[in-house]
């Protein structure tokens, strides 16, 4: 799990506005997506990875997935929760 102090200080790398950690709704949608093989980042390539957790942008728009406990802020590797 993420500390919560890393938390506060990480800014969505696109629009440099604060993330939040994903709820277990959101990571239980996007496993759904990834197991159908219908979910593609943003660079439009299919995540095959399930995810234990992530951040969501401000505004709800993206997750930034959470790999081996280190958040991956790349805009290409967004997921889309839209």
């Amino acid at each position: 799990m993420i500390d919560d102090g890393l938390v506060s200080i990480l800014a969505c790398p696109e629009d440099k506005t604060p993330m939040r950690p994903a709820t277990a709704a959101e990571i239980r949608a996007v496993n759904q997506r990834i197991q159908a093989g219908s979910l593609k980042n943003r660079s439009g390539q299919i995540v095959t990875v399930g995810l234990r957790e992530g951040l969501v942008r401000q505004d709800g728009r993206y997750l930034y997935p959470i790999r081996e406990d280190i958040p991956v802020l790349l805009v290409d590797e967004a997921i889309p929760l839209a």
